[in-house]
C-alpha cells in the first residue's frame, strides 16, 4: 500500500474500534511505520471514531513532527518498539473494557498475564507481560516497551490497558481483538474450574 492508503486504512480502523466499542471517547491511539521509516500516528487527543487521512500526525523515528495534526504523547512508547523490533510495522494500545479491567487486578503474573486456556492467544502472542503502572506519557513506560519489545507482541500496561504490535495495521489490530475476547472470557469464567492447556499443549502449538 501507499501512504494515502495506509492514512485511509488507519481511518478505518480507527471507525471500526470506535463502533464496535472497543474505543471510547478520545481515548486510545494507533500508529504505523511507513516504507521510509516514518511513523504515521493519531493526533494527541484525537477520537478513534473521527480520524481525518490528511490529519494523522507523521514523525520520524527519532520523534520529529514532520506533518499533520500534533502527534499522541505517548508516541514516544509507539517509537521505543518500533525501533527495538524490526519487524514492528503496526501498534494499537486502546483502553477496550475488559483488557482494561484485567490490568488493573492485583498478583497478575508479571511474565505472562494471560494463563493459556484456548489455543489463539498462544498462536497469535505468545505471552502477555506486565509493565509496571506509570502515568500516561511518562519515559519510563517507553523503556520498560524497549527492553520487552524483542520478545513479545503484546503487553499489558498496569492500570491502563493493552498494547498490540503486527506485522501491518490489521495484524495488529487482529491481535488486539483476540486478546480482549481472550480477556472478556476470563471474566466470564469468574471463579469456576478452569481447565488451562498443559505445558505440552502450548509447546506444541508454538512449534
Amino acid at each position: 500500500m501507499n501512504e494515502q492508503q495506509m492514512r485511509d486504512a488507519m481511518v478505518r480502523l480507527g471507525r471500526s474500534f470506535f463502533q464496535r466499542g472497543y474505543a471510547t471517547g478520545s481515548a486510545g491511539n494507533l500508529s504505523l511505520r511507513l516504507d521510509d521509516n516514518t511513523l504515521l500516528a493519531t493526533p494527541t487527543g484525537s477520537c478513534l471514531g473521527e480520524l481525518q487521512a490528511e490529519k494523522l500526525a507523521k514523525v520520524t523515528l527519532d520523534g520529529e513532527w514532520i506533518s499533520g495534526d500534533k502527534p499522541s504523547k505517548e508516541v514516544s512508547f509507539h517509537r521505543a518498539l518500533y525501533l527495538n523490533n524490526p519487524q514492528c510495522k503496526a501498534v494499537v494500545h486502546l483502553h477496550c473494557l475488559y483488557l482494561t479491567a484485567l490490568s488493573c487486578l492485583e498478583n497478575l503474573d508479571q511474565h505472562n498475564c494471560i494463563r493459556p486456556f484456548t489455543p489463539y492467544v498462544v498462536m497469535r502472542i505468545g505471552d502477555v507481560p506486565v509493565v509496571p503502572y506509570f502515568r500516561p506519557g511518562d519515559g519510563r513506560l517507553a523503556e520498560h516497551l524497549a527492553r520487552l519489545a524483542p520478545d513479545y507482541r503484546a503487553f499489558l500496561l498496569a492500570n491502563h490497558g493493552p498494547v498490540v504490535v503486527g506485522k501491518s495495521l490489521q495484524e495488529a489490530a487482529d491481535n488486539l481483538e483476540e486478546l480482549e475476547e481472550t480477556a472478556r472470557l476470563i471474566f466470564t469464567l469468574g471463579d469456576r474450574p478452569v481447565r488451562y492447556l498443559t505445558s505440552t499443549e502450548v509447546a506444541e502449538l508454538r512449534n
